[in-house]
């Protein structure tokens, strides 16, 4: 289980701009460490090589490896909530915002890796992302699902839609496609085989 490093009841130090400009190379620098690598195939000192640290160095900013992968795993979630809340899509108009996030996602190459690499890592009981992994997918489909009801309470989509089913379905689609995005870019267009998928989701469901 990923464990916040800040000890319960003390206030988070304030960073320095030099000290934070360090940080968001480290965290760059462990993006593409996990995305080529994984998070077990990877090890700090590489990663504060990388970027012109001391294994000390790193620590300071990161205390453990855990730590480092909650911020990366932060970061991703940082990235796709700035960019889904920005639209305030709600009811059937969720999938329009979810076909704008995949369209983003094709300009974080390194976080869509890192992240395919680490869920599927996720997958071992003991990897320390289990939990997040878990959390989070529970997250996004209950999020999906309600916005798709209050599609259902305006009309907008049939009263016996299974919205919870629809909603792992869509999330499943997502992870599909940026892996297969992942593994052949030129010949798998990601925006718009998922735009085609919720064209064809869109018209089963709307009344």
């Amino acid at each position: 289980m990923i464990v916040n490093s800040t000890p319960e009841g003390s206030a988070p130090r304030r960073r320095s701009a030099r000290g934070e400009a360090a940080r968001e190379r480290i965290l760059h620098a462990a993006v593409e460490a996990f995305a080529k690598d994984g998070y077990q195939g990877c090890s700090l000192a590489r990663i504060a090589s990388e970027v012109g640290l001391s294994q000390a160095g790193l620590l300071h900013h990161f205390p453990t490896k855990e730590d480092l992968l909650a911020a990366v795993l932060e970061e991703r979630d940082r990235l796709d909530t700035r960019r889904f809340l920005a639209d305030g899509a709600e009811g059937i108009e969720i999938l329009t915002a979810l076909e704008k996030l995949v369209e983003y996602n094709t300009y974080l190459t390194g976080m869509v890796q890192s992240f395919t690499v680490l869920a599927g890592e996720s997958t071992a009981d003991l990897h320390p992302a289990r939990d997040w992994f878990q959390s989070r997918y529970e997250t996004v489909r209950t999020m999906i699902a309600a916005e798709l009801r209050k599609g259902v309470e305006r009309g907008e989509i049939h009263p016996d839609t299974d919205c919870t089913a629809i909603a792992a379905e869509i999330v499943a689609t997502i992870d599909g496609l940026q892996l297969q995005w992942l593994l052949d870019p030129k010949k798998v267009d990601m925006p718009t085989l998922f735009r085609n998928y919720t064209t064809r989701l869109r018209t089963a469901i709307s009344t």
